[in-house]
This record gives structure tokens, sequence and C-alpha cells, in this order.
């Protein structure tokens, strides 16, 4: 075994409308003004109401700040931090998906620290310090209220990081409640991203360890039982309850073993066409694990073996086959789109996608077997 380093937000809270404590949180870390950032979504629904209610009523000044937009532009992370700022909030709130708890990360981070955004992409190039945060989920997928990562969507269309241990939140505050009535096609793309994270980290060239093995299988074993029951019409508390863990478990997985070529093929199609992250990965995850099966079969097997008790006594070859077969089985049940065309990629854009897909090489080392250009242009041909 080799050595390793994992860390993790250093508390997390796992209540049924527990977002209703975000009061009495802020007033444990000594905070009097609050920024809670969200989308206009969100707002739009209603999903915010209670816990800015909750805020209000324990006393705490709290700006609402709901202009978070998806795959978050440089300019919207850069305004709201100087909302915050302005405000002079002494604890930053991401409540959304993503897009709102990575805006959040780096609100904390540049509200604390006069460093400029573009001084910091990369890894470990954040100094601190930063505001107290407080991460609130309501998507079960991206797992960021467990990751050291915010991604940021440049005025060039690229998807650039931040990766540092300042972007752990203080506190991840699970509350399925939020979650109840997200519509079927966002859980499914959610829920399918947070597998991509479980299956890379378990797959990782670099920095697998045994913690995050644990976590990627249970988040796998959660997710996979109960992601049709989400989707449902009537989707069950006990599915939205299982989701919502296993996307953490998954995020806790990633960030110390960190994901490879599904999220880098992914990147572009949401830099370019404003694919949604999850939908991105899940259209081009099978033809990844595809790619992948001869270099990580042992390991595909063995996930195999974690999620389908009929596997358990399989060789390698066939466990590994039949896992690639039940994800592509659970792709094609999902309730979206599963081509390229129809998220208006071309074939004149293939080029530019792979390209733009090998710039990403933060993640492609990561991969079990080496990605070239044209396996990338290859992988997006082959689901167009």
């Amino acid at each position: 075994m080799s050595d390793f380093v994992f860390e993790t937000t250093p508390r997390v809270i796992c209540e049924f409308d527990g977002a209703l404590q975000l009061g009495t949180l802020c007033k444990e870390n000594g905070a009097k003004r609050a920024v809670l950032l969200s989308d206009p979504g969100l707002q739009k629904v209603g999903l915010i109401d209670a816990p800015y209610a909750a805020l209000k009523e324990a006393g705490i000044e709290t700006l609402l700040w709901t202009d978070v937009r998806a795959d978050p532009p440089e300019e919207s992370i850069l305004a709201a931090v100087k909302g915050a700022c302005d405000f002079k909030a002494d604890i930053v709130i991401g409540l959304g998906g993503g897009s709102s708890l990575d805006t959040a990360k780096l609100v904390a981070l540049l509200c604390g620290k006069g460093q400029k955004l573009d001084e910091i992409y990369g890894i470990g190039l954040a100094t601190g310090p930063r505001l107290p945060l407080i991460q609130v989920p309501t998507t079960a997928g991206t797992g960021s209220e467990v990751t050291p990562i915010s991604i940021v969507t440049t005025p060039t269309h690229e998807k650039k990081g931040v990766v540092s241990s300042l972007l752990y939140p203080d506190v991840a505050l699970l509350d399925a409640k939020l979650t109840m009535g997200l519509p079927a096609p966002i859980t499914g793309m959610t829920g399918i991203d947070a597998m991509v994270h479980a299956i890379e980290a378990y797959t990782t060239k670099h920095k697998k360890n045994a913690l995050s093995d644990g976590l990627a299988i249970r988040a796998m074993q959660l997710m996979t039982a109960h992601i049709d029951d989400a989707v449902s019409a009537t989707p069950s508390r006990e599915a939205r309850e299982a989701m919502l863990q296993g996307s953490m478990l998954a995020g806790m997985a990633f960030a110390n073993a960190p994901v490879a070529a599904v999220h880098a093929l992914a990147y572009p199609l949401g830099g370019h066409f404003h694919v949604p992250h999850g939908h991105s990965n899940a259209l081009v995850l099978i033809e990844v694990l595809k790619f992948n099966r001869d270099a990580a079969v042992s390991q595909y097997a063995e996930l195999a073996r974690a999620i389908l008790p009929d596997e358990k006594f399989a060789n390698d070859d066939a466990a590994c086959d039949r896992f690639i077969a039940f994800m592509t089985d659970m792709v094609e049940r999902m309730p979206f789109s599963r081509t390229l065309r129809e998220v208006g990629v071309a074939e004149s854009d293939l080029d530019m996608l792979a390209t733009d897909a090998m710039k990403v090489e933060r993640l492609l080392i990561n991969n079990p077997r080496e990605m070239t250009f044209d396996a990338a242009r290859a992988i997006y041909a082959a689901v167009l």
C-alpha cells in the first residue's frame, strides 16, 4: 500500500430539515453578517425561503445573493465577491448545486484575502485566510460540500480549477428535504455525476488509497440501489437521503483520489455548449469506460462485485463487462438526452472538443489508460 494523506470537511450534519439550523451554526462561528449564495431557479421555487427566514429569525443580518450562474464564469464570481465584501459579510453560506457551492468557496476565500482569482488557478496557490464557510447542497451529485476544488469558466470558455485545502468548508449540511422536489432529469444527471466521481476515484492512476476506495464503493452501493426510485414520479425520502449521502461519500473519495478522463472530456461540453456538468459526464461515461476497459479490468470487476451480488464469483473479465453493461443500462434509463447532437454539437465541433479536452492535463494524468487526441475525438464521435 502506498503512503497517502486524506482530508475532508471537518464537520458533516445529515438531518432532514437541518437547513433550519443555519442561524445557530452562524452564531457558533461568531458570525453576525452572512451572505447566502444561491441561484435564481431555487429562489423562484421558494427553496431558499425557509433557510433565509431561519437566519433572519436568529438575528443574522443576511445578504441574499441569487445571481449565481451555471458553470460559474469569472465575472459572476467576482460580482458575488464584491457584493459580499461591500456587505462586510463575516460568514459565507452556499446553498444550491455545484455552481452555488463552488462560487461560495471562492467568495469566502477572496473576501478573506487580497488575492486575485486569476492568481490562484491551479493546485495550492491560494494562501488564505478565508471567511467561515457553510455548504448546503440541494442536488445529489457534485459532492462540492466535501471537496477542495472550485471550477470556473474563463472568458475563453476554458474550465479552470482552484484547488486548495482552504476550500474545504467548516460545515457540510445535508438536508434531504431540499432535494425532494428536484426534477427527474436533474436528479438523473447529478446522480450519474456522483457515480462518475466514485468510479474515477476508484480507478485513478494517482493517489488511489484505501479510504477513498471504501467511500467510493459505499457511494456506488447507495446510489445504484436508489437512483431509479429517486428519478421516479414519487421519489421516497429514503431514496433522496441515500442519493445525497452517496454523493457526499463520492465527493470525499475523489477529493483525495482525483478524477480523470470522463471529467476531462465533459468540461469542453460545459464550457462551449453550456451542457450541465452531470449531463456532460453522462454523455461520455460509457465510451470512456469501454476505452479504459483493458487497463482497469480488475477494478471495474471489483466495483461490479460490490454492487451486483450475482457477480461475486465471476472472473475479472466477466465481472468487468457486466459492470460496463450495468452502467450502460442505467444511463439509458435516465430521463435526459444521450447524444451530443441533442445538446447542439455538430461533427465540425469534434476537433475543437478533443483539442480542449487534451488541455485538461490535471485530470488526464489520472486516467488508467493514456488518452490521446484521436481517442478523445473517437469518443465524442461515438456519442454524436
